[in-house]
């Protein structure tokens, strides 16, 4: 083991004694200290050699327990969050502890009872451990990292084992899924390769509209929506999927709002890094959330794609480019929540809080008192910021983040753990929102299936002033274009 330092920033170090880790580990199978021979029944094999694996590193400390190291994001030893590996060989009623000890970040939700994830081969439904056998905690053995141990017992002997930090997400399934859509032959669906990253995988942008808004010539109220450009926050293509599930289908309010709105949606930004199993990186270990000022043709491929159409669309006369979201996920705060700009205009400002505002109401994972709007310099990369200083005051720039953990109904302070269909359900109440958003509730005379008005706080009052795109108002004009368009921001079996 390499020597330990005996001092580290609070915020941990960058390399996080990684400098034996070159990659994933491959089929690495932990033999007793001393012993000679064939593997035996409860010798451990750890495999991350797959697609969004990630473990780098495995070291016996005594007969069941492991220390387990992430193997940093590629390039960029400053981050080591997302973990994602196999155990097979185990022997039944196995009980071991697992100790991830190096992980870059000292807040997480571990401590408030997330939990990772766990199935195996005859259960492959993902399930969170209890969270009684998990600890999260600083610890003076490894640099004074922070290290979440869990207990786990396996009880089945030709299972192979699964563990990750939520639900994985990968690229592969998400081409698939796109893949079954396509092959519906819907004419309101459209899927095209925007560009390719740098390994040559699809940068995919959809578009979900009824045909008549795309003639030539038409005018169009556009909604753009990213996601997965950190790689690691899975929940944000769950999210996503429940948008564009939503948005295809042939609910009553899906309808209307496909023959009043284009959406357009890029639902995997960095694919390399959600192939390779990162955390927030691209291939060359760049966030590419702080690089919207100016993106790379070469080492930003798809940021810089996305830019370009943004800025096309924006400069089309004919378009209004009302919407911009980001989807993510939060390492450490619950529920679902928005991050918005600051204007000067205070008309503007107050415009802005309209939309979460609607969707506080409609969503009962949503808070709006934990929605804020900032300006914050560290953040003035991100596509919330640099899209907000240069769209005009006809758009609305906002990053939608969503817990890594769970939510709180109102009323109650018991969490209640996402789910896969948790993180969809909210993608669909977000896309239901532009009903509101736009006021054309009075064009779904029937819905088949209510909506629900679930709530779990009480929505801050919504007084709105005349909405673009209402059917009781007169559109407003784009304005005049900004001259710049660089503008410069876990014992127990489960």
């Amino acid at each position: 083991m390499a020597e330990r330092s005996q001092t580290a920033p609070e915020a941990g170090n960058d390399t996080g004694n990684e400098d034996a880790i070159g990659g994933n580990v491959n089929k690495y199978i932990v033999l007793p200290s001393g012993y000679s021979g064939q593997p035996k029944k409860g010798h451990l094999v750890f495999d991350a050699c797959f697609e969004s694996g990630n473990l780098g590193r495995v070291e016996q400390v005594s007969d069941f327990e492991y220390d387990l190291f992430i193997r940093p994001d590629t390039c960029n030893p400053r981050f080591r969050v997302w973990f994602n590996f196999t155990v097979e060989n185990v022997k039944e009623l196995q009980r071991v502890i697992f100790n991830i000890v190096n992980f870059s970040k000292t807040k997480s939700l571990y401590r408030d009872g997330m939990a990772p994830m766990v199935k195996s081969t005859s259960r492959p439904k993902w399930q969170r451990l209890p969270p009684k056998n998990v600890y999260y905690y600083r610890c003076p053995d490894h640099r004074k990292n922070y290290v979440m141990s869990f207990a786990f017992c396996f009880d089945r002997e030709d299972d192979i084992y699964q563990f990750a930090y939520c639900y994985p997400y990968t690229y592969t399934r998400f081409q698939h899924y796109l893949d079954s859509l396509q092959k519906k032959n819907m004419d309101y669906f459209f899927r095209e390769q925007l560009g390719q990253s740098v390994q040559q995988r699809q940068l995919d942008l959809l578009t979900i509209t009824s045909p008549e808004n795309l003639r030539e010539g038409s005018e169009k109220k556009v909604i753009f929506i990213t996601g997965r450009v950190h790689p690691g926050e899975t929940p944000s293509s769950f999210v996503c999927q429940g948008i564009i599930d939503f948005l295809v289908s042939q609910h009553p309010i899906a309808r209307v709002l496909r023959e009043h709105l284009v959406f357009k949606i890029a639902p995997m930004l960095n694919p390399d890094g959600v192939y390779l199993g990162n955390y927030r990186c691209s291939l060359m270990g760049f966030d590419l959330n702080r690089h919207w000022l100016d993106p790379s043709p070469w080492a930003h491929p798809t940021l810089h794609g996305v830019k370009q159409l943004i800025i096309k669309m924006y400069n089309d006369p004919k378009t209004s480019l009302e919407f911009y979201i980001d989807i993510h996920a939060h390492s450490t705060m619950m529920n679902g929540f928005m991050y918005g700009n600051i204007f000067e205009d205070e008309e503007r400002f107050q415009r802005q809080s309209i939309f979460p505002k609607l969707l506080c109401q409609n969503a009962e994972d949503f808070s709006y008192t934990s929605t804020s709007f900032n300006r914050d310099a560290v953040k003035a990369g991100t596509g919330r910021r640099f899209l907000g200083g240069l769209l005009d005051h006809t758009s609305y720039c906002y990053t939608l983040e969503v817990s890594f953990y769970s939510y709180i109904i109102g009323g109650t302070t018991a969490a209640v753990p996402y789910t896969e269909e948790a993180y969809m359900k909210l993608g669909r109440n977000v896309a239901r929102t532009f009903l509101d958003y736009y006021r054309l509730n009075s064009l779904v005379e029937k819905i088949a299936v209510p909506m629900p008005r679930l709530r779990k706080e009480k929505a801050p009052p919504c007084k709105r002033p005349p909405l673009r795109g209402s059917t009781s108002n007169v559109s407003i004009g784009k304005g005049d274009k900004k001259n710049s368009l660089n503008h410069t921001d876990p014992s127990t079996p489960f």
